[in-house]
């Protein structure tokens, strides 16, 4: 059996840094994942159970009103005005193993720092990574063990497949927006215009339905930036700017930064309010009950969580995609 109390010591260290919800260790490294946090309660949805994740959907408007006279009788026609989607939940899981050997060798004299924690943390990392990195894609991968991410939920495509069981080609309610951002004589000359055109789609005329945040690769964002105007800034006799600052880099206020697991050519315009990222209540980031397997003198850690990204209005996220 593993030492006296040393799974529950690991268990309770991990929980104190991991805490259950998502926002108390997300960081700035994986820029997708981080921008749920900024929204605290509103970017993570907590779900106690169900074999699914389902929202109600509200797709149309009720046709019965009118305009009548006194004696016009009323339509009495009921008018479908709701329907839901249905998210698959996936799991993300990892190791961290140490071995009888690697203890003695981390002990006493020998103790240069802490063995156990460090692995753990490097697992922390790790799955940080890995939700980061399936966010976005399209479902399929890892035999589709993999999130459903923004390759599906604010696709290339938006007019064919299916998405969280709806039918884009005959629900054109559930369509994200897109547009190509390829070069039509110079690199990135269509950037701006498309950017434009995909955030106003995303809108909502004058109310506040705006995309809040933009992920995109470093080399689109590298593109977008050499189109600002260059800003030479002397803040006093020994400090001068030349150019922006990545925390102030945005798009009709909408905040752009770079993530590395971004695909080429790609950039989505996001919003919170209508792109959330459920998971299990309890089981974000999870440790398990350290095991010993019987023909080993080994300790396994076993660390998992169950969740999923949904998009609750497609409509109101957009893609610009083949940017050149």
């Amino acid at each position: 059996m593993p030492p006296p109390n040393d799974g529950q010591r690991a268990a309770s260290n991990w929980e104190l840094v991991v805490k259950t919800k998502p926002e108390d260790q997300v960081h700035n490294d994986y820029w997708l994942l981080n921008r749920f946090s900024q929204n605290d309660s509103e970017g993570y949805i907590g779900k106690s159970g169900g074999d699914t994740i389902t929202c109600p959907i509200e797709y149309a408007l009720n046709t019965t009103v009118q305009s009548y006279t006194d004696t016009d009788p009323f339509s009495t026609v009921r008018v479908d005005v709701f329907d839901r989607l249905e998210a698959d939940w996936k799991e993300i899981a990892g190791t961290a193993v140490i071995s009888y050997l690697e203890r003695d060798w981390n002990d006493g004299e020998g103790r240069v720092f802490d063995l156990l924690g460090g692995k753990l943390e490097s697992l922390r990392k790790s799955v940080r990574q890995k939700i980061n990195e399936q966010m976005y894609l399209d479902g399929t991968a890892a035999g589709g063990t993999a999130l459903t991410g923004l390759a599906n939920l604010v696709s290339d495509t938006p007019t064919v497949g299916i998405c969280q069981g709806i039918n884009r080609q005959s629900s054109s309610f559930f369509r994200n927006q897109q547009i190509s951002g390829a070069s039509a004589v110079n690199p990135f000359d269509t950037l701006r215009a498309a950017m434009r055109v995909v955030y106003n789609l995303a809108s909502n005329g004058v109310a506040e339905d705006h995309p809040t945040f933009i992920t995109t690769g470093l080399t689109e964002f590298n593109g977008y930036e050499s189109l600002l105007t260059a800003n030479e800034r002397f803040t006093d006799k020994k400090e001068g700017d030349g150019g922006f600052p990545n925390d102030v880099v945005k798009f009709k206020g909408s905040k752009i930064a770079w993530d590395a697991q971004c695909p080429a050519g790609h950039m989505y315009l996001l919003n919170q309010d209508f792109l959330k990222l459920y998971y299990k209540s309890g089981q974000w980031m999870k440790m398990l009950d350290p095991v010993r397997p019987a023909n080993q003198t080994i300790d396994i850690y076993v660390v998992r969580t169950m969740l999923n990204l949904v998009a609750l209005q497609p409509r109101r996220l957009g893609v610009i995609n083949g940017i050149s």
